[in-house]
């Protein structure tokens, strides 16, 4: 059945239903759910968060997800088959989970490497960007599962993002941050669109007419749904006229009731909430829901090994930054000891705060997957080397915890086991018989079992009255200030608060005990309960840690360092202050290197970082936020059984200071993105100053030839020898250059990629279209693209600074 066949069912089922009912539809019957219309054979339809995973209407441990690869680290494979891969699993997880729109991809650009969820994000390359998303969009889609490509549009920074008011010239607009989108639209004909918190030039973007309307569906055809931002919609009237089709979540929303009002009081055109409703009607339709009209994909692609392809896509994505003297791989024969460093490498970092976090079913630690793939002739020695953050953590190991739930008159209505000590409950994650309006009161209770005697500090995560006792010590009792934030989300982003210590002695169990006072309902944005018990043992002493590491690393043949970010570092609700890695990893690297030569640093961070110490170690490894497979994959890279096939999608600067676009936070609530059309590499080219490592670089573990370049129309080829004595992996880049600066253009921009695989000594060809667009700019005077005519030079390159044959091609007038 083909979508005009569809719309005939569409059609006969919005002729059944009343104003209210269409009202209704259009609004989340809860916090992730459409309403079902029995009577029209309309079952519900059901989102649920992504990219990197889905976690179901239900976030808990009890139902885990796959966790993949951050979006940085998708963005670094520069493979399109791979984004594809990873949304046919996407989509089959969330079948698996009953969800039929995933919240994702995210395809917001990387601004400035002070966006604070950039990990999300792919690229600071529009092009990059829109050919991976559309990728990973027909991947979900291919498994009958809609998505939400996310946030339309200019939601490069979280300071503010529920009020700014981005001010972006139509010419980058166009070129830059539209450009992904289009690319997604035109590709692969996305089921659904997320509208961004921020406004752009005025409206906010559940409100703009010009962009959702004019743009998205009227020049680009798109027919799919628009569906807010959690909580982005705020003005019924406003919303409905500018093209949002959805607003979530529910039950209190601007649509539904408020919508039906407009509508008879004459503010709101009924034949607006029927096209709005005909959208909603055709997405279900497409997967599945819509009795009498068969889904888009009638049987789901053959399933997928998830734990395979999520170590595929890590080892895929890691970007090997520097390797003297061919420090990596390593010869584990050869090893007698290595010495393993850094508090990430026991506990990884596998994914960045916010809507991007889900439950893992497992995660391999970098420490345990070398455990399980060296030989046992190799000592592995591990050594924290110094402590991330003096923030707590959640509470872990020890404790063993449940939720006990009161009404107002303290009786217990409800309880529920915690497998972690975070409760964010809301709609359907309630224990069974509590509801929102008769819940009063959280406890999370139950026993610790310290490992360490000495002091143990305590604390907790969330807003609202929490009362802390542990041991029969009371701890807090009181309220937390608010942030000082308009953004509706901010219970779910708040740092620990450290409330206390108790002495405590190893293996004795104590009582814990949480009080959570939930907000009232009329005090709240969304019915949710969100809080968390925090903790941390007792601390060795700080110099202590990095003497025991450079010790250990010493006596080592070599030494693996792994330094890394923290969630309040990098988070969904915050954009960061600096690039520099938290704590003294930096003291701790330069002080490995100093006792071992043959140092290698992983980099488990999602976004750029300063590194001081880059030319003092042997080799440097970025693996993103890696996945659950994050361990195996590190593995398979350092002992050369994989080889890193990432390349950077973004710039990484020397330092905060290098980087041309800093400004994230807006002043007197507007950003001004006056740098225009010069972000990422565009900016560097006109700088003059050099980044630590330019766009496109990433290193392999063989060497490569660039042959013969030819043009014929708009197809360039390349043929490429590799010269090295292994198989390997090469992205060849192909960007466009011109000496023509009448018109302010990047000195040279990425113009197609394509990955290419040999044995060692063998030969391959790579090849691409040069599209239209490519040799077009958007002219603000005309409202349109045009054509630049003139000579261009074509350079198939190994990174923005790094040509290794170049042709001409002349473009003539359109």
């Amino acid at each position: 059945m083909t979508d005009a066949e569809r719309m005939r069912v569409v059609e006969a089922a919005l002729a059944r239903l009343d104003l209210d009912t269409k009202a209704r539809l259009l609004a989340g019957h809860d916090e992730w759910a459409l309403p079902d219309l029995p009577r029209i054979g309309l079952r519900s339809l059901v989102f649920s968060d992504g990219p990197i995973g889905v976690r179901g209407v239900r976030w808990t441990p009890e139902d885990p997800s796959i966790a993949l690869p951050s979006g940085t680290a998708l963005g670094a494979s520069w493979d399109p088959e791979l984004a594809r891969r990873v949304g046919r699993l996407l989509a089959q997880e969330a079948r698996r989970k009953g969800v039929h729109v995933v919240l994702g991809p995210t395809i917001n650009l990387h601004r400035s490497p002070l966006g604070g969820r950039h990990f999300e994000a792919l690229s600071e390359d529009p092009y990059l960007t829109g050919v991976l998303a559309a990728a990973y969009v027909a991947g979900v889609q291919d498994g009958g599962v809609a998505t939400t490509a996310k946030h339309f549009v200019a939601n490069e920074a979280e300071t503010a993002r529920y009020s700014v008011n981005n001010i972006v010239g139509s010419r980058a607009l166009r070129e830059l941050y539209l450009a992904p989108f289009e690319t997604v639209v035109e590709k692969a004909h996305p089921w659904g669109i997320m509208s961004a918190y921020n406004a752009v030039n005025g409206p906010t973007m559940t409100e703009h007419h010009h962009l959702q309307n004019e743009v998205l569906r009227g020049e680009w055809g798109f027919d799919g749904c628009v569906v807010s931002d959690w909580m982005a919609a705020r003005d019924t009237v406003g919303a409905i006229t500018g093209g949002m089709d959805v607003a979530m979540p529910g039950p209190q929303t601007v649509y539904g009731e408020p919508l039906a009002r407009a509508v008879r009081a004459g503010r709101v055109k009924e034949s607006l909430v029927d096209d709005a409703v005909r959208r909603v009607l055709l997405l279900a339709a497409r997967v599945g829901l819509l009795e009498g009209a068969p889904p888009a994909v009638p049987a789901p692609p053959a399933p997928i090994d998830g734990r395979a392809l999520a170590r595929e896509a890590a080892h895929g994505g890691f970007v090997l930054l520097r390797n003297e003297n061919a420090a990596l791989p390593l010869d584990a024969p050869a090893l007698r000891d290595i010495a393993l460093i850094g508090s990430a490498a026991r506990d990884a970092r596998v994914m960045g705060g916010g809507a991007a976090q889900v439950f893992p079913e497992r995660v391999v630690s970098p420490l345990d997957g070398l455990r399980g793939a060296l030989p046992d002739s190799v000592r592995l020695t591990y050594c924290p080397g110094t402590r991330l953050t003096d923030e707590l953590d959640l509470a872990a190991e020890g404790f063993t915890l449940r939720a006990i739930v009161r009404d107002a008159e303290g009786h217990v209505i409800g309880e529920s086991a915690l497998p972690t000590a975070e409760v964010q409950w809301s709609g359907t994650d309630m224990p069974e018989g509590v509801s929102y309006e008769t819940l009063h009161s959280v406890e999370t209770v139950g026993t610790f079992t310290p490992r360490k005697s000495g002091p143990h500090t305590f604390g907790f995560k969330g807003l609202g009255h929490q009362r802390l006792v542990v041991d029969g010590h009371a701890l807090y009792d009181g309220e937390p200030d608010a942030p000082e934030t308009d953004d509706p989300l901010s219970a779910y982003f708040t740092s620990p608060i450290p409330c206390g210590t108790v002495d405590l002695t190893a293996g004795k169990p104590v009582e814990v005990s949480l009080l959570h006072i939930a907000p009232k309902p009329d005090e709240a944005h969304n019915q949710a309960v969100v809080y968390s018990l925090a903790y941390h043992e007792p601390e060795r002493d700080a110099e202590e840690l990095i003497e025991e590491a450079v010790t250990a690393a010493a006596a080592a043949d070599v030494a693996v360092v792994v330094v890394a970010t923290t969630e309040s570092v990098e988070s969904e609700g915050a954009d960061r202050t600096s690039l520099e890695l938290p704590g003294r990893q930096d003291e701790l690297v330069s002080r490995v290197a100093a006792a071992n030569p043959r140092t290698i640093v992983v980099v488990n961070a999602g976004a750029p970082v300063e590194l001081p110490w880059r030319e003092e170690v042997a080799a440097v490894l970025l693996s993103w936020f890696p996945g659950q497979e994050a361990g195996a994959a590190l593995a398979d890279v350092l002992l050369g059984i994989e080889e890193p096939g990432g390349r950077l999608p973004t710039t990484w600067p020397v330092c905060l200071a290098d980087a041309p676009v800093t400004q994230v936070i807006p002043e007197d609530g507007t950003l001004h993105y006056s740098e225009g059309v010069f972000i990422g590499y565009r900016a560097w080219q006109r700088t003059g100053t050099a980044p630590a490592y330019p766009f496109g670089h990433g290193l392999g573990y063989t060497d490569w030839s660039y042959e013969r370049l030819n043009v014929k129309d708009r197809t360039v080829s390349v043929r490429l020898r590799n010269t090295g004595s292994r198989p390997g992996r090469e992205v060849v880049q192909f960007y466009v250059t011109t000496a023509d600066r009448r018109i302010e253009r990047p000195v040279r921009w990425l113009a197609g990629f394509a990955t290419v695989e040999a044995p060692a000594g063998e030969s391959v060809e790579a090849t691409i279209e040069l599209f239209d667009r490519t040799f077009q700019i958007w002219d603000e005077a005309a409202g349109q693209w045009t054509t630049v005519p003139g000579v261009y030079a074509v350079e198939a390159s190994r990174s923005i600074t790094s040509p290794q044959i170049s042709t001409t091609l002349t473009i003539t007038p359109a």
